[in-house]
This record gives C-alpha cells, sequence and structure tokens, in this order.
C-alpha cells in the first residue's frame, strides 16, 4: 500500500494551535536572528499565520525577541532571538516560508527542517569566508581612492580587520571592542604610510577598509523600521549602530593623535577619479569577496551579481549627477526593482535572497559615512547634514523596495495551441 501525503490545510481547517505558535515563534526568532527588519518579520509572519489557518495571527517584533498569540483572546508566548544566521541560512529560512505557504509542508516537517537549517554547517571553511574581507576592502577602495599605493594599503588593513574578527570570536568578552581596535589599528597603519608621504588622502582609505564592519546597514534598518512605524526597534538599532559609529571615530582619532598627524589630514580627499574599467574592476573583487565572506547560495551568485551591478551602475550615475542621498535612494530602489523581476521568474531567488548583498554594496557606495567620519575635522554642520541625507536616502529607498517587493507576481495566462 503507498503511503499517501499529509493533505494540504486551508483556511477553513485552522491547524493545532501548539505547533502553530510554536512554527510562528521559531521562524520569527531565525527572521530576526537573519537581520530582517522588525515590519518585515511581522508581515512575513501575519501572512503565514493566515495561510496556515489563523487569521487573527498576532505578532509584535523587537530587535531581541517577539510575541505571538494566534487569536486575540490568547495570551501571548514570548520567544527571545537566539544566535545570529548566516546569509545562506537566512535564504533557506525564506525559501522555508515560501514552502510553507504554498502548502508544501505541515508544521512538523517546517519544524525539523529549521532546525537541521540552524545545525547546518557552513558552505566552506570559516577562514576561507574570513578572507573575503579582503577582495571587499580593496574593492571598494577602487571605488573611493583609485591609487595603486592605497588600495594595497586596504588590502593590508583588511588583514589586520580579519585578524581581529577571528580573535574576537575566539574571545567573545573581546567582541565590544572590536570597533574601536579596528578603527585605531587601521588607521595607525595608513596613516603612518600617509605621513611617510607613501600614499594621499587617507580618510577614504580607512574607510574602504573598514567598509565591512561600518553600522551603515544598522543605521539605514533602524531609520526604515522607525518610518514604517516599528519606533522602539528602529531606536534600539539606531541607538547601536551610532555607538558602533562613535566608536570607529574614537579609534581613528586615537590612531591620529598617536602619529601625531594634523586634523587636516582627515578631510575628503579623493586623490584620482576612477575610471569605468577600475570601477567595474573593483565591483567585481567587492562582489566576489562578499560572496565568500556570507557564504552566499551558489545558485543565486549569478542573479545577486546582476541584481548589484544594476544597481551600483545607477548609484553611480545619479549619484555622480545629483549627490550621494539621490544616488543612494536610486541605488537601493533599482536593487529592489531587479530583486522583484528575478523572484517573478520559474525557480529565481527570493527577493530578500538577492536585495540584501546588493544592500550591503549600496550602504557604504552612497558616501556618507566619508562624510560622518570628517565631521570633526572640519565644517562640521555641513558634513553631518551630508552623512545624514545620504543614510536617509538610502533608507527611503529601501522603504520603497519593500514596498515594491510585495507586489503580486503576475498571473501567466497559458493559450491552447490551435488544432
Amino acid at each position: 500500500m503507498s503511503r499517501k501525503s499529509p493533505p494540504v490545510r486551508g483556511n477553513d481547517a485552522p491547524a493545532p494551535a501548539a505547533p502553530l505558535r510554536r512554527l510562528l515563534l521559531e521562524l520569527g526568532d531565525a527572521l530576526l536572528s537573519g537581520g530582517l527588519p522588525v515590519h518585515d518579520v511581522e508581515e512575513e509572519l501575519h501572512s503565514l499565520g493566515r495561510a496556515l489557518g489563523a487569521p487573527g495571527v498576532r505578532v509584535a517584533a523587537l530587535t531581541n525577541g517577539l510575541f505571538v498569540a494566534l487569536e486575540p483572546q490568547e495570551a501571548t508566548r514570548f520567544q527571545p532571538v537566539g544566535a545570529a544566521l548566516r546569509f545562506e541560512q537566512t535564504a533557506d529560512v525564506l525559501h522555508l516560508v515560501r514552502r510553507l505557504r504554498t502548502g508544501e509542508l505541515d508544521e512538523d516537517r517546517a519544524l525539523a527542517e529549521l532546525d537541521a537549517i540552524r545545525r547546518a554547517p557552513a558552505r566552506w571553511p570559516t577562514w576561507v569566508a574570513d578572507l573575503g574581507v579582503l577582495p571587499v576592502g580593496m574593492g571598494i577602495c577602487m571605488f573611493l581612492q583609485p591609487v595603486a599605493a592605497n588600495v594595497l594599503a586596504a588590502g593590508a588593513g583588511s588583514l589586520i580587520v580579519v585578524g581581529l574578527t577571528v580573535l574576537a570570536r575566539r574571545l567573545p568578552l573581546l567582541r565590544p571592542l572590536l570597533p574601536v581596535t579596528a578603527g585605531f589599528l587601521v588607521s595607525l597603519l595608513v596613516l603612518a604610510l600617509a605621513q611617510a608621504s607613501l600614499l594621499d588622502g587617507p580618510l577614504r582609505t580607512i574607510v574602504a577598509t573598514l567598509a565591512i564592519l561600518l553600522p551603515g546597514g544598522l543605521l539605514v534598518t533602524g531609520l526604515s523600521e522607525i518610518a514604517a512605524g516599528a519606533a522602539s526597534a528602529g531606536t534600539a538599532r539606531l541607538v547601536s549602530g551610532a555607538v558602533q559609529l562613535a566608536l570607529f571615530l574614537a579609534g581613528v582619532a586615537a590612531a591620529a593623535a598617536a602619529i601625531g598627524m594634523p586634523a587636516t589630514a582627515l578631510a575628503n580627499v579623493q586623490v584620482a577619479k576612477p575610471s569605468w574599467w577600475i570601477i567595474v574592476l573593483g565591483l567585481a573583487l567587492a562582489v566576489a569577496g562578499l560572496v565568500i565572506n556570507v557564504n552566499t547560495p551558489p545558485p543565486a551568485i549569478p542573479w545577486i551579481i546582476a541584481v548589484i551591478t544594476a544597481s551600483t551602475t545607477v548609484q553611480v550615475v545619479v549619484g555622480s549627477e545629483h549627490g550621494a542621498a539621490v544616488g543612494g535612494l536610486a541605488g537601493a530602489v533599482t536593487a529592489a526593482v531587479a530583486a522583484t523581476l528575478v523572484s517573478w521568474l520559474p525557480g529565481g531567488p527570493l527577493w530578500q535572497v538577492l536585495y540584501l548583498p546588493a544592500f550591503w554594496i549600496v550602504v557604504p557606495g552612497s558616501f556618507g559615512l566619508l562624510n560622518t567620519a570628517q565631521i570633526e575635522v572640519s565644517n562640521g554642520a555641513q558634513s553631518l547634514l551630508a552623512a545624514v541625507s545620504a543614510v536617509f536616502g538610502v533608507s527611503i529607498g529601501t522603504l520603497i523596495g519593500s514596498v515594491i517587493s510585495r507586489i503580486p507576481r503576475p498571473a501567466v495566462r497559458h493559450t491552447l495551441p490551435a488544432r
């Protein structure tokens, strides 16, 4: 006798409360651990609850946990956020949510698969992922300061970042000191080379080297959450990001004081303008390093490259004409449109899997953090305004992108062939 698969449940056949509640709590924990904004997590769980027969589900997500109740009269249950997930784990969780929504899985199988995703090893050794920081730093430096000496200095500084990242992973007590220590040691190296007249324009080289650690994504996510009505979570992320940024700046200032460099040495000066082929090469290096560093799922890599290429091209072209704020907005919207269109293709990756890597390139590419880094050097008010406007530009673009991603996939009409 053949074994029959369990029937697909519709909205008129509600799921048992305990397994469904646990499933929503575990999935919300996983999505928050993957770094998704709280309003996106709430929307995913509301949609999933309706698909699984719990249309009255209530969800309140925070940065450190979430509350879930299946009915308005039911007491809420709290789930704290666990350990952070790697990018490919987050991609697997999002795919799991899609399969649940379409009825391909039941609660028990979904919980088993979710546990397997959490315990899954990385696609390659940790040291390989860590070394992905090297091409990211050098690639972004080719955008910001396309001079051979600066790019080589960014590579040497990136090795310092790799070493500090490994040390912080092995000694968790030192993790809070990572921003100030990385800012100090990288700045000490680059400023020493500048003092020896081996390179010019050290600020952009420092920012390129530290870009993968800078909290630009945290600040943008916080602003987008506040704009979406999640003020508590957004404020928490903004405060956390601001503190991390202050620690980076403290490390840079301490290095300048230790080496005896004047404040004018940290001016935002671009020694040379990058030509189109240098931009292409720098983009290729940065994307390759990012793909390695976050353990990107191999089937999604070509689509991720296409989305990043489109968003970066629009950002560079628009930003060169209208400034960093408008360029960041245009880049974020382009990334969302491209990711949504690709996700509509048969077998295409989910839009978040395509959008997040592009977002990580768009944020440092907005150059707003360059203005933040020189706030105390000269013309602080103007630099602060430029930095805030750049971050707001990417935030607004992210909000628009979130709306675009919710556009239903167009129905494809199939016509019968003529007899």
